[in-house]
């Protein structure tokens, strides 16, 4: 069964955490009138509802799913990088991983404020 209550409040939470983030990163990586936030708050949330969804319908015919999952997971939010950013794949890779250092960056700084823990685990 799907709970859309928990989904809807799971992509706001992303969407306010890892829009700016991801915005940011791909400011710095990619050409800057192709890197918009309202792009990046639009990754957050298809990349969310896809994954879900994939993994949803794909959980009951495969069985042992983690690892493909995972594949299929990097493949969808690098194509709605590249995607929304127009960058090409590489360009997609490099904005993910600074995204990923940000996003480490700012959960450290949080934690040594006391936030680390509810910011990291996405319970803001």
């Amino acid at each position: 069964m799907v709970d859309l209550v928990s989904l809807v409040v799971h992509i706001i939470i992303q969407s306010i955490i890892i829009a700016p983030i991801l915005w940011i990163a791909g400011r710095g990586l990619a050409d800057k009138e192709n890197v918009k936030f309202f792009d990046a708050i639009w990754i957050v949330v298809l990349g969310n509802l896809i994954t879900y969804l994939l993994v949803y319908l794909l959980a009951g015919v495969i069985p042992y799913l983690g690892v493909l999952a995972s594949v299929l997971n990097l493949v969808i939010w690098l194509g709605l990088i590249k995607h929304f950013f127009k960058t090409g794949w590489f360009k997609a890779l490099a904005i993910a991983i600074m995204a990923i250092i940000v996003f480490i960056i700012l959960a450290l700084v949080l934690s040594f404020l006391g936030f680390g823990v509810a910011f990291i685990t996405g319970v803001l």
